[in-house]
């Protein structure tokens, strides 16, 4: 995301002696440009409520197969209750108990005969509990019967809003590379721009993690890095404040941050949690994270209900930080800066909580 801001930057930059084309052209690139950072943020909330659907479905899932095999065991503690009120009821027949057998002559069903034999005071205490137990076993096979039925219903509609998400994403990137190639003679000169600004950010957090972690975060720093031309926008601190709650105690996952620069470069994708498959923003986080012990769900607004809030002028190495309503998020590496996966097109990279990051800051956590 920021990287079009840095596009942005770089194409209203222009000389003035421009030929009337030339900025004309700069013109609709930037345009095009606004377009795809808007469909970029809309993109981020389709992937985390992708994500979401899915982690409910796993769920549903294994909620399935455990209530599969508590109602295979219901069933078969059912045919053994069965089995033994049948040899009871024989016992009975051959001992002439002739309460029990007008019971059993007259009753229409098993449920009518296990409601009429529960009545007889001439029931033993064994009999008794054989009829307790088969009813107790009926009525979990029912409970179990209705709760797979509704969870194949339930699973049915996540499938669904699933596979809604999926053509939604799969649509807006369709129309993200329609735009790109519409303005694709500018695209190399801002990619490059890129690339020489990521190198310097990488430098710099790099001489930072080789010195004493920073004890604390982004205070008096609204880009120092010497990002100046990521956005224009120096005013961080008006967006500062988080969700406050009281100071909370040290980052004890600084270690995290170099663990996250090894994926440097790593391609986004959506719903990838993975080196191999590449990292949208949420899974980025989950991974890195793994590694250092911690379990979190693959979306960035379950992430965002972990640990403890932390304000924009406390944020240390380590925190996860947070942007447009939940749609994405991060891992801060002080200086103001962070590492995350930020979009389709990009790569796991560093950036600067300023201009658009600024403006849609939701909050930091710390685990």
């Amino acid at each position: 995301m920021l990287g079009l801001a840095v596009a942005a930057t770089l194409l209203s930059a222009a000389p003035a002696s421009s030929a009337p084309s030339v900025s004309s052209k700069q013109a609709e690139a930037q345009r095009v440009l606004a377009q795809i950072q808007s469909l970029d943020a809309n993109l981020g909330h389709a992937v985390e409520a992708y994500n979401a659907a899915q982690i409910r479905l796993d769920q549903i899932r294994a909620e399935q197969r455990e209530n599969q095999r508590r109602l295979q065991i219901a069933r078969v503690n059912y045919g053994d209750a069965q089995a033994a009120l049948q040899n009871r009821l024989v016992a009975l027949y051959e001992s002439d108990s002739a309460t029990i057998v007008e019971i059993l002559l007259a009753a229409e069903s098993l449920d009518d005969f296990l409601t009429r034999v529960d009545t007889v005071s001439r029931v033993s205490e064994q009999d008794a509990r054989i009829i307790r137990e088969i009813k107790a076993f009926r009525t979990e096979i029912k409970r179990r019967e209705a709760e797979l039925e509704q969870a194949q219903a339930e699973q049915a509609d996540v499938v669904a809003e699933r596979a809604a998400k999926r053509n939604e994403i799969e649509g807006q990137i369709a129309e993200r590379n329609r735009l790109l190639n519409s303005i694709k003679s500018e695209i190399a000169r801002i990619q490059a721009a890129e690339a020489e600004r990521q190198r310097r950010l990488q430098t710099l957090a790099r001489d930072r993690l080789s010195q004493s972690p920073p004890s604390s975060g982004s205070s008096g720093d609204s880009g120092s890095s010497g990002d100046s031309g990521s956005s224009g926008d120096s005013g961080s601190s008006g967006s500062s404040g988080g969700s406050g709650g009281g100071s909370p105690g040290p980052s004890q996952y600084g270690g995290v941050v170099g663990i996250a620069m090894q994926y440097l470069g790593v391609p986004y994708r959506w719903g990838g949690a993975s080196p191999s498959t590449g990292f949208d923003c949420s899974g980025f986080v989950l991974y890195v994270y793994a590694k250092m012990g911690v379990s979190l769900p693959h979306n960035a607004a379950m992430q965002y209900g972990y640990g403890s809030p932390v304000s924009r002028s406390e944020l240390q190495a380590g925190d996860l930080v947070f942007f447009n309503g939940l749609g994405h998020n991060g891992i801060y590496i002080g200086g103001n800066q962070f590492i995350h996966s930020p979009h389709t097109g990009d790569v796991v990279k560093i950036s600067t909580i300023t201009g658009w990051y600024a403006d849609t800051w939701v909050g930091g956590r710390r685990l």
